[in-house]
């Protein structure tokens, strides 16, 4: 039978002086009132006696005593730790209406990184705690799970066919993970995720990965998030759907901002079907679609786009276009400060099909390119693009500093900026490969490498020259994109005697 309030402050209390356990003193009316979350009545029937445990191997707080009211973010409450196994305890709150707070989670986030469900109501995880407390022979949590729940890629549970888990990830994220916490088989159980980082590889910076754990509606669901920041990407990712009427959407967007926020995004208008025609490479219509309708995009505190040639247009340096690939292979849309350096973002182009693909940002000097061959890829599309954009306004829109809040969430603009790296592979591994545009990767030069975006977030990284074979101090030849940026590739300058 659940624990209520009553029964869970008495377990509590009657730990009062026990050997080796010290009860912290509850908190008054006043101060939970004023905490940015609803403390059902329930909750306040223990938290007025007791404010939290400390033993030997373990340390509670169930309010933010020493900690700011942020602390709240994230949909939990951090409420102690296991000092033994290093796992930290939260619960979710802020659920509306709920007569408690619920589930409560074991985390451990380094070496062997796990998240136990120890209970789905606060009230009976603190009578458990006490009757463990109460007991020297019992064995300390988190126990061996009983169950265990898979998580998902965020981006296939805002595909799936649970509206209530789609409204809650939204349009998911490319390196977080869910997981349904409603009608959990058994308890304690076990959340089965894996990080999308590895540090199985050499890298500039190897151990400043770390995860992230938000409860969603009120303890619903747990989204673990990858914070990938200078290693290589362990595993595949599956990115956000990019919606068929992607070209359309990205207009009414954008449209719809620069109509809201004029301040801050301006679009120029697109041109006529007659002047793409003569445009020197093809334009399908998906493409079309925008760029009928909108010329340039300039949004505040992001990188100018500029969708049609002539002025204002980026320029390309002769060898850098030459290493990029020449005429028809891809086609320049903004030029990229970052301090004293600057980048080209483009997309792609098919010679052979004529398709518009992948979104992409390189140096934009040839010597720096030549010596550190590196991309970002921005997005499976122009439009995919642009709808990134968009959802990046619509976001600064609502901060204090708009401008200050676009540029902070766009940083990878800017290749190497420290975002997911994909572990480029020497072309020799993929020989034999039945993937099409593996087989030509795999034909390129000797000692060239190659990096499959198809696998990569947008953004992400792809740094050659932080392959551990490519070789000291070799000098870029050229980029190759296959399949229209799907899978890029770095073949450098043939070695002379």
């Amino acid at each position: 039978m659940a624990a209520d309030g009553g029964t869970a402050r008495d377990a509590l209390l009657a730990l009062r002086g026990a050997e080796g356990i010290e009860l912290l003193d509850g908190f008054s009316e006043e101060e939970m009132d004023g905490w940015p979350v609803p403390v059902p009545e329930a909750v306040r029937a223990v938290l007025r006696e007791v404010g939290g445990v400390r033993a030997d191997d373990e340390e509670h707080e169930f309010g933010p005593r020493r900690l700011s009211s942020s602390s709240f973010a994230g949909g939990h409450w951090e409420i102690g730790s296991y000092l033994a196994t290093e796992h930290t305890v939260y619960v979710a709150v802020g659920a509306p209406g709920a007569a408690d707070w619920g589930p409560v989670l074991a985390v451990r986030q380094f070496d062997d990184p796990e998240a136990v469900v120890e209970a789905t109501c606060y009230l009976d995880w603190l009578h458990a705690l006490a009757v463990r407390l109460a007991d020297p022979e019992a064995d300390g949590p988190p126990g061996r799970p009983a169950a265990t729940v898979a998580a998902v890629p965020s981006t296939a549970a805002a595909d799936g066919p649970d509206t209530e888990l789609a409204a809650l990830v939204g349009a998911g994220e490319p390196l977080a993970d869910v997981a349904d916490l409603r009608g959990l088989p058994a308890l304690p159980c076990r959340i089965d995720f894996e990080p999308y980082y590895t540090f199985a590889h050499n890298t500039a910076d190897t151990g400043s990965s770390e995860l992230q754990f938000e409860m969603l509606g009120g303890g619903r669901a747990l989204l673990v998030r990858s914070i990938v920041s200078g290693d290589f990407l362990g595993r595949p990712v599956r990115r956000r759907t990019v919606p068929a009427d992607a070209p359309r959407r990205a207009v009414a967007e954008l449209r719809a901002l620069a109509a809201e926020h004029p301040a801050f995004v301006v679009l120029e208008p697109g041109c006529a079907d007659a002047e793409l025609d003569a445009w020197p490479v093809p334009v399908p219509e998906d493409v079309r679609v925008v760029l009928r309708e909108i010329g340039a995009v300039a949004v505040a505190g992001l990188p100018a786009l500029r969708l049609l040639p002539g002025d204002g247009a980026p320029g390309v340096d002769p060898e850098l276009h030459r290493m990029l690939g020449g005429d028809g292979s891809y086609w320049p849309i903004a030029e990229v400060a970052y301090g004293r350096h600057r980048a080209l973002a483009q997309v792609r182009i098919d010679p052979d099909s004529g398709e518009w693909g992948y979104a992409v940002s390189v140096p934009a000097e040839a010597g720096s390119l030549q010596e550190y061959p590196e991309l970002t890829l921005l997005g499976e599309s122009l439009a995919d693009l642009l709808l990134t954009v968009a959802r990046v306004a619509r976001a600064a829109a609502g901060a204090a500093d708009f401008a200050r809040a676009a540029a902070a969430a766009t940083g990878w603009f800017f290749p190497n900026t420290g975002e997911a790296w994909i572990l480029p592979e020497p072309v020799a591994d993929w020989a034999g490969s039945a993937d099409p545009l593996a087989a030509q990767a795999a034909a390129l030069p000797a000692g060239s490498f190659a990096g499959d975006l198809r696998a990569a977030p947008a953004p992400g990284d792809l740094c050659f020259h932080r392959a551990d074979d490519w070789p000291y101090r070799a000098r870029l030849d050229r980029l190759v994109f296959l399949g229209a940026g799907r899978v890029a590739a770095a073949v450098p300058v043939e070695p002379t005697d």
